[in-house]
């Protein structure tokens, strides 16, 4: 049932009709053009690889390609837009030397896919147009022309292939026109939607792209996973070797030192054990924030938002705490926020300069989304040791993704986006 876009049936036919035509006829003259581009492109893409199997050709080929690929990117939103559907794109990443860019372009299944989209596309579409482009004119042509019989004599014109001689010939052609019309509201539509559908049937990821990508993905997750738990795993080895290791070194020593002196003189030996009895604590507080640092006790205690309350309080600069709906997530994924927060706080108190900060944390679809922003200087760079890169990798890790906008002069603005599971 068609309705408008308040919900109300529309009162008439003829506005639904109508938008149907501009649409219908908007999408078919652009078609012309792109179709008239893609058999261009199909002949030049063709010259070029009969050029390199020679050698001649094999420079240009990923420039080639690319140059399809944004023509087939302007076809896939076209028929997106006109079918109301989503259509992705599914391009294999072009990025290294040229031959490492070679064996990307011709290794992409949707390569051959855009290469049989031109040919059918560079048919479809300029009979598509052309069509769009002729029945309205024949339509006008055979409405108007007993007028042009009258007022132009001479020579009988005709119409589909008819002489008009007189006037019950001439007064005929207004029903060829209202045949031209028929014609061209049956046909038109269906063929504007058949080239749709076959752009999207051919331009669309299938399921073994699909596969591939979804692949693809796990690998790099696989591998932020790995190099995130050994970089854990470094940081709690040099945590316990030069903090707590030491500590204990401390203790041993001061044990050594009163076992030493009790053997000479026992009677005023309190301080020395005053002394080991503090290393041994320090080394217990370092042993316990070590631990901390794997899991956060705090997160148990008062959950995700009571945490990041608590790192907002203690934070050098004022930050504002905003939640909406935040869920209890899987200890990993909670951790994970944890340790990202702080890490982008300790980046606003040191690095960007900031007045204020403020954290928003909101449950969206099954998915954590954390926003840290500032005021600051901007300029943040990942890669310059700012802890950035250790927070993306910790996030991909868990199929995350992080986004990082920091111009010269600010603000900063950190997102993190965390799937919480089913």
């Amino acid at each position: 049932m068609i309705s408008t876009e308040d919900g109300r049936r529309p009162t008439s036919w003829w506005p639904v009709t109508a938008a149907s035509i501009r649409s219908t006829m908007r999408y078919l003259f652009v078609g012309l053009g792109t179709g008239l581009l893609a058999l261009f492109a199909l002949i030049g893409l063709l010259l070029v690889g009969a050029l390199s199997l020679i050698g001649i050709g094999l420079p240009a080929l990923p420039a080639a390609v690319a140059g399809v690929r944004r023509l087939a990117g302007t076809e896939r939103r076209r028929a997106s837009a006109f079918l109301d559907t989503p259509l992705p794109d599914h391009y294999r990443s072009v990025e290294g030397g040229y031959a490492a860019r070679l064996r990307s372009v011709l290794g992409d299944p949707a390569t051959g896919r855009d290469l049989a989209w031109l040919a059918i596309h560079g048919l479809t579409g300029t009979v598509g147009g052309y069509l769009a482009l002729g029945l309205p004119l024949a339509a006008l042509n055979a409405a108007t022309m007993p007028l042009w019989w009258w007022a132009v004599p001479g020579s009988p014109p005709s119409v589909i292939g008819l002489p008009v001689d007189s006037w019950p010939a001439a007064l005929t052609t207004p029903f060829v026109a209202v045949g031209y019309a028929a014609l061209g509201l049956v046909v038109l539509p269906r063929l504007a939607r058949l080239d749709a559908r076959i752009s999207r049937a051919l331009l669309r990821p299938t399921d073994r792209m699909r596969l591939s990508e979804r692949v693809t993905e796990l690998t790099a997750m696989r591998a932020a996973a790995l190099e995130a738990h050994a970089a854990e795993l470094r940081r709690l080895e040099r945590d316990l070797h030069d903090g707590t290791q030491n500590r204990l070194v401390a203790v041993v020593m001061q044990l050594g030192i009163l076992e030493r002196a009790l053997e000479s003189a026992p009677e005023n030996q309190r301080g020395l054990a005053s002394r080991a009895q503090d290393a041994a604590n320090d080394a217990l507080t370092h042993m316990r924030q070590v631990v901390r640092a794997i899991y956060p006790p705090i997160l148990d205690e008062r959950g995700l938002d009571g945490a990041v309350a608590a790192l907002a309080a203690h934070c050098p600069i004022p930050c504002v705490l905003e939640t909406t709906d935040v869920p209890r997530a899987p200890a990993a994924v909670e951790a994970a926020a944890y340790f990202s927060i702080a890490e982008a706080l300790t980046n606003v108190a040191k690095h960007s300069g900031a007045r204020q900060a403020v954290v928003r944390l909101t449950g969206r679809d099954r998915t954590l989304v954390i926003e840290v922003t500032d005021d600051g200087r901007g300029g943040a760079d990942e890669h310059g040791g700012s802890g950035l890169a250790g927070i993306r990798r910790r996030v991909a890790a868990l199929e995350g993704r992080t986004e990082l906008l920091s111009p010269p002069g600010g603000p900063t603005a950190l997102r993190v986006e965390l799937p919480c599971g089913s």
